[in-house]
């Protein structure tokens, strides 16, 4: 890695053959003054990231490719979804999406490593398929950036050029936990044991599930990112001190990234390790927590759609549901509020309309109640999703297009 002045790496950039692809750090680690040089270096190339934040370069030449699409690519007139699960976006690299750029947001070298801190995700993949094909590897080193272990070490030697700069992560402030999340969050953790291990998202309702788990031991982590929540539940003692926290970014705030600087007990793992039901499936006591958009009497889930337009992606929620479902007492719950505020509208319905991102979990929960699936026929499902999910001014209407549909 040779550390270089903003000019030199520009002139570098510049040599980058126009329509190129820059597989760039996403979530909250992107990289902005990198990412600002490129820009203004290579006139046309396309811009993959997952779950971009706004401020990414967004203008004509610039095409945006992704697998789960962030705030600031959903809009774009230029967007290229490309869909596909989590566990299996890394493949792309080695196939149909080589790319020849690779920006990353690094920590300051510490012997021969340097670590890419608080989003590893699809990143290793990239690295190696960029340096194989003899690609341009470069990042920015940043003070700010934790050193965290795991996959997100990177040995100096396969970063090309670096420029130093002294950027602010950007961070996430947990919200208040409003009455419905809480009672979802208190429905979920009642039949969590002690000794779980643990995958949930972020937002109000995977926070109150986690807040509500205080008196529970042993816990553990398998995840594919964690936020506050899951520090909260490390200074209460409720996790297993003898075991990794697994994931593979982090999205929190300044406390959480500095807590995970040079923590031993938490590691950074790849997409495909994460993500990987197979391994998934091996942790004791499996719950996966997921939310959706909508849920149908067929136990069919939308997390990724709204008017068919792509809102987010696939994401990890169907690796998470198969690897828990596999896993010895394991379990995969679908926890969403039952009336969608904004769209005023049932998050419970009929059949989906837009395309279905998961199913067959064990079970919806909602502030109503707790909806059994698996195991059950499908009129039993569509009966309990109608009586303990829907909320009731949904389920004359749900009970009258179960009739319909054959499952009443």
């Amino acid at each position: 890695m040779r550390i270089v002045e903003e000019a030199a790496l520009a002139a570098r950039l510049g040599a980058v053959p126009d329509g190129s692809r820059v597989v760039a750090t996403g979530n909250f680690a992107t990289p902005r003054a990198l990412m600002g040089i490129v820009d203004r270096a290579i006139e046309t190339y396309r811009l993959c990231m997952l779950n971009a934040q706004p401020g990414i370069p967004d203008r004509a030449g610039v095409v945006h490719e992704s697998s789960f699409v962030g705030p600031g690519m959903r809009r774009s007139d230029r967007l290229r979804y490309l869909p596909a699960r989590l566990s299996m976006v890394p493949t792309l690299f080695a196939g149909p999406l080589p790319p020849e750029v690779v920006v990353l947001h690094v920590s300051r070298p510490r012997g021969s490593m340097v670590s890419m801190g608080i989003e590893v995700n699809i990143l290793p993949a990239a690295i190696e398929a960029c340096r194989q094909r003899g690609g341009l590897v470069i990042a920015q080193v940043n003070d700010r950036m934790p050193f965290i272990g795991g996959d997100a070490l990177v040995p100096v030697d396969d970063i090309d050029l670096a420029i130093e700069v002294d950027e602010e992560l950007a961070t996430h402030a947990p919200g208040a936990i409003d009455d419905e999340s809480a009672a979802i969050g208190a429905a979920v953790a009642a039949g969590v044991r002690d000794g779980t291990t643990l995958q949930t998202g972020i937002g109000a309702v995977p926070d109150a599930v986690l807040a509500a788990l205080t008196e529970r031991r042993g816990l553990r982590v398998w995840t594919e990112m964690f936020s506050d929540g899951v520090l909260a539940l490390d200074r209460q003692g409720c996790l297993d001190q003898d075991h990794p926290l697994i994931t593979s970014f982090l999205f929190g705030s300044a406390e959480l990234y500095a807590w995970a600087d040079g923590n031993p007990r938490v590691r950074m793992l790849r997409t495909e390790k994460t993500n990987d039901p197979a391994l998934i499936a091996l942790n004791r006591q499996m719950l996966s927590v997921n939310t959706a958009l909508q849920v149908d009497l067929f136990g069919q889930a939308n997390a990724s759609r709204i008017k068919h337009r792509i809102y987010s992606g696939t994401g990890g929620q169907t690796d998470f549901i198969v690897g828990a479902m596999h896993a010895p007492g394991g379990r995969a719950v679908l926890a969403l509020k039952s009336w969608h505020p904004k769209a005023d509208v049932s998050t419970v319905v009929g059949h989906l309309t837009e395309a279905t991102t998961s199913m067959q979990m064990s079970a919806v929960v909602t502030e109503q109640g707790t909806a059994e699936l698996w195991g059950h026929t499908q009129t039993e499902q569509a009966a309990n999703l109608i009586e303990h999910a829907a909320h009731p001014r949904a389920r004359e209407a749900l009970w009258d297009e179960a009739k319909n549909l054959g499952l009443a």
